[in-house]
């Protein structure tokens, strides 16, 4: 006997919600086990992990102000995942959303009226984030040219890019020497609801059931499922795979990019250093967890937000080190990985046939 792993033809639901839980139990086990090495309670390190994020008001608005960033960024990776496009670019996609929002805030603000400076930052940085990710989509289609490399290396260029501005020729004279820009006008600030927490939400809530009614009830997200589970059967059927890659990952780059706008707009309103915050990669993470299920990322991406916000907590409250959330984020994407083989694969038993050698003279 032997055992194969075997492509499942029809993944079950329950198997879809059932198998991300179980890995972030294993998640918490594990870092747990890290805790204790540091000498902590894991118990009472998750108790003042839940409180700092989720027990006041103050704490809840924080961990939504990390969220919507993560939920964008979540919805354009999962997007462009599930055509089988490994987009690791979000992060730089983000990056470059708020560059192009920042630039049209500070040279176009007197050239615009007012009440249309803000919808323009927000689409010059939903459209620079597109850009971005349509590079490596017309690299891929045209030329084979592999996209994991191409959007990790260039979430390296729209950073250096972003600290050259604010560093250089878009640092504030006035600024006493601080790297960062000149302050938005007023016109093209994103109105917040309470604390830091932003308008954002509304557009992050309102994207994830546009994208579940888009790739369920559409004809152009029936496409894009026969793309991403098999390329050839699409072809097949006449659809433009190509094409229909290209347009679905200029989607996933102008949400990403959409979220950097929403950053430069609505919390800092300068673009200065604390863009970047690795955000796009943790949106990896968020997008595997929700099992590229839209209607899953903005929930994904407020347990993850908690996590972030508590680990600061927690390193205030108990002395831990403050990358323990992201040590508890890494954690959870190991067991998520390995979980998902037991999605798509089962495990059969094979009964070996005895093989008998053949005796010179027998037919």
């Amino acid at each position: 006997m032997s055992l194969v792993f075997e492509k499942r033809k029809n993944i079950s639901k329950s198997a879809l919600v059932v198998v991300p839980a179980l890995s972030f139990i294993v998640s918490l086990i594990l870092t747990g086990i890290v805790l204790a090495v540091f000498g902590a309670n894991p118990f009472t390190t998750y108790a003042a992990m839940f409180h700092g994020a989720f027990g006041s008001l103050y704490g809840f608005g924080e961990t939504l102000v990390k969220a919507i960033p993560l939920s964008l960024t979540g919805l354009g990776v999962a997007l462009a995942f599930r055509l089988k496009f490994w987009n690791i670019g979000a992060e730089g996609q983000l990056t470059l959303g708020g560059v192009a929002a920042a630039g049209m805030a500070l040279f176009w603000g007197k050239n615009i009226p007012p009440a249309l400076l803000l919808p323009a930052a927000i689409a010059a940085g939903s459209l620079a984030g597109a850009l971005l990710a349509g590079l490596p989509a017309i690299l891929k289609t045209r030329l084979k040219v592999d996209e994991t490399l191409v959007t990790l290396m260039l979430n390296y260029v729209a950073i250096l890019f972003s600290e050259y501005l604010y560093y250089g020729p878009w640092r504030d004279p006035k600024g006493y020497g601080f790297p960062g820009s000149a302050l938005f006008p007023e016109a093209a600030w994103l109105p917040r609801v309470f604390g830091r927490a932003h308008f954002g939400m509304y557009f992050a809530a309102a994207l994830a059931i546009l994208l579940f009614i888009i790739l369920k009830r559409t004809r152009w997200g029936f496409e894009l499922t026969i793309i991403g589970n098999s390329p050839k059967a699409a072809r097949y059927q006449g659809i433009g795979v190509e094409r229909n890659i290209v347009l679905a990952i200029l989607l996933s780059g102008a949400i990403s990019g959409m979220a950097g706008a929403f950053e430069v707009t609505a919390i800092s309103h300068r673009l200065q250093q604390g863009l970047s915050l690795g955000y796009g990669f943790t949106a990896i993470i968020i997008a595997w967890m929700s099992q590229l299920n839209p209607l899953a990322v903005p929930f994904v991406a407020i347990l993850m937000a908690g996590i972030l916000v508590g680990g600061d907590q927690v390193q205030l409250m108990m002395g831990l080190p403050a990358a323990m959330g992201s040590v508890m984020q890494g954690l959870i994407l190991f067991p998520l990985l390995a979980g998902s083989l037991f999605t798509e694969f089962r495990i059969r038993r094979v009964r070996k046939e005895p093989k008998f050698a053949c005796v010179e003279g027998e037919k």
